[in-house]
């Protein structure tokens, strides 16, 4: 569920998912310039799940940064369970498209449906915004993820982190 794109957004959201009892103190919530770093080092630990190397993730650091002052600029959404941070995505662009500049969640959540439920109110909070399209630059292992959500893939990006990597470039309508 990584992106390989850095986000340039943030969104005021609160709302709460139940997928079941488990879930229950699930909610999502904007995102905090005081969390920047947090939110970094979780964007790191995600993308790291797939495998990565060291070296590979250290190129990565500075694209998948969050730096205190854009949290909000980058229409950050958190999800969270009992306090603890589960995962976050960012809405970025000014519309009629826009872009999914980040979407993470934290390794043991991944497969929780703590990306469906940020993915899901990213998609409605880009309608209520006027967006008509969002571009998702997509980790490769996360491509399936977003394809199963109904995006589409519409070509390749190059990686902001990797010289002469592509990665995949899905689109979705909110």
């Amino acid at each position: 569920m990584t992106n390989d794109r850095a986000g340039r957004a943030g969104a005021g959201v609160s709302g709460r998912a139940t997928a079941g009892p488990a879930d229950a103190a699930r909610r999502l919530r904007a995102g905090r310039d005081d969390e920047a770093e947090a939110l970094s080092e979780l964007a790191l630990r995600s993308k790291g799940h797939w495998g990565y190397d060291e070296e590979f993730l250290a190129a990565c650091r500075e694209e998948l940064r969050l730096h205190p002052g854009e949290v909000a600029a980058r229409r950050t959404t958190v999800a969270e369970q009992d306090g603890r941070i589960l995962g976050f995505a960012t809405l970025e662009g000014d519309g009629p498209e826009g872009e999914l500049g980040m979407l993470f969640v934290e390794p043991d959540a991944i497969g929780k449906g703590v990306g469906r439920l940020l993915y899901r109110h990213v998609l409605r909070e880009a309608g209520r915004l006027g967006f008509t399209r969002l571009t998702i630059g997509a980790d490769p292992y996360a491509e399936s993820f977003y394809l199963a959500m109904g995006a589409q893939r519409i070509g390749d990006t190059p990686s902001g982190s990797i010289p002469g990597r592509a990665l995949p470039l899905l689109a979705a309508w909110p």
